[in-house]
């Protein structure tokens, strides 16, 4: 278990009192020595699980190579993984950071450098979803709109316009002429796994068309793999204008990345924008090995494979518990199962049968487990949901009869 010594950590995590010291594969070993199934991964980050050998041999040459160096010269090999990420998206050119955050805090900057350069500096407000999050700067956090994460920070950063997720007409209502662009996962995660129809998004791209403004796709989470394609837009039939990445881009190392269109991208010409760290080697010889086992033949229709098989073993637990469960969410492996019973009690239970989840909104603890998961891992899993399931059931009876 954790130490109980005074940490000197600044407390904004709400920390459970379990350490780690090594991982293996889908597999963390605690402190104390005990194996625990990992459905976090990072929160969507470790996507090819812990120590993989690929990524591994990758950061060790680098590192006995170069660890950094000044943007102020040419990365030969940024630019090709800068050219890897373009050929298998919608994009151009790609703007490397150092998390989602940063990469979320470039797009904003792209959509709004697009009109000003085009000699439209009015046109700066962009419209975002209730229940989105973008980040943890001022900014982003303006962007998501959410009051708790907002408090206490001043006043937020101005020019984001919030409306209903999946609510065409409150899109329409909002566009002025000062909107530059409108800002959307695929996929919300933090919200709750939660999604509108397809055609939503198209009436998005649509409305960008019309009014000339950017289509912006916040893949921070939804990105390199996790829905089952290298990116959830592909699934949509829809291409953005601007993409954020990061977490699951270098596998466990930090990296994030903006990618744009040429058109989208324009504005942003030398000193508009940039990093100290940003495309740093040992990073960027993560996230190209990264590429080189998810573009492996056969890798996504095995993420696909294993997605449905987890759903159908969900689907039933769900069935046999309704007092503690109502419903199976996601695409890929980004699960969202929706609790009855308060989530941090089912995370908890999660957790006393060594299985690691994460919570979302709307009361859903997410299953996130690397994508190189096992159809045996899986299986293992929903032995210990339903554990899990059936004593929080056995507990919520007990309740009703002291009632």
């Amino acid at each position: 278990m954790a130490s109980s010594v005074a940490s000197h950590l600044m407390p904004v995590f709400a920390r459970a009192d379990l350490a780690f010291e090594r991982g293996e594969g889908v597999w963390l070993i605690s402190t104390n020595g005990e194996r625990y199934l990992d459905f976090t991964s990072g929160v969507a980050v470790n996507a090819l699980g812990h120590a993989h050998p690929h990524l591994v041999a990758a950061v060790q040459a680098q590192a006995a190579k170069l660890w950094h160096m000044s943007n102020l010269f040419k990365s030969p090999d940024g630019e090709r993984l800068a050219a890897r990420l373009c050929e298998q998206s919608f994009a151009d050119e790609v703007f490397f950071a150092n998390s989602g955050a940063e990469a979320m805090e470039c797009a904003i900057k792209v959509t709004r450098k697009y009109h000003a350069a085009k000699g439209h500096p009015e046109r700066y407000r962009i419209i975002t979803f209730e229940g989105a999050f973008h980040g943890r700067t001022l900014a982003t956090l303006a962007a998501g709109g959410q009051e708790k994460y907002l408090e206490g920070f001043g006043p937020r950063v101005e020019g984001f316009d919030q409306v209903p997720l999946g609510d065409l007409d409150a899109v329409k209502k909002v566009i002025c002429p000062q909107t530059a662009g409108i800002l959307i996962e695929p996929l919300q995660g933090e919200g709750g796994v939660r999604a509108p129809e397809q055609a939503f998004f198209r009436a998005l791209r649509q409305l960008c068309d019309d009014n000339g403004l950017l289509l912006v796709f916040d893949e921070v989470q939804t990105g390199m793999g996790r829905t089952g394609e290298l990116f959830a837009y592909k699934r949509l039939g829809v291409e953005p204008d601007v993409m954020a990445l990061a977490k699951a881009l270098g596998g466990g190392f930090p990296i994030g990345a903006c990618l744009a269109t040429k058109e989208a991208a324009s504005g942003m010409t030398a000193g508009t924008h940039g990093s100290t760290f940003g495309g740093n080697p040992l990073a960027v010889a993560a996230a190209s090995a990264v590429l080189d086992v998810m573009l492996a033949p056969g890798f996504f229709d095995q993420v696909k494979r294993l997605s449905l098989l987890l759903k159908q073993k969900l689907a039933s637990i769900v069935d046999r518990y309704p007092d503690v469960l109502s419903q199976v969410r996601g695409e890929g492996l980004l699960i969202g199962l929706q609790a009855v019973v308060p989530s941090p009690d089912l995370i908890a239970a999660l957790r006393h049968e060594k299985l690691l989840t994460v919570g979302a909104g709307e009361n859903v603890v997410r299953l996130l487990p690397p994508l190189i998961v096992s159809e045996a891992e899986l299986e293992e899993a929903a032995v210990r949901i339903e554990k899990a399931c059936a004593k929080l059931s056995k507990s919520h009876r007990k309740q009703e009869v002291v009632v």
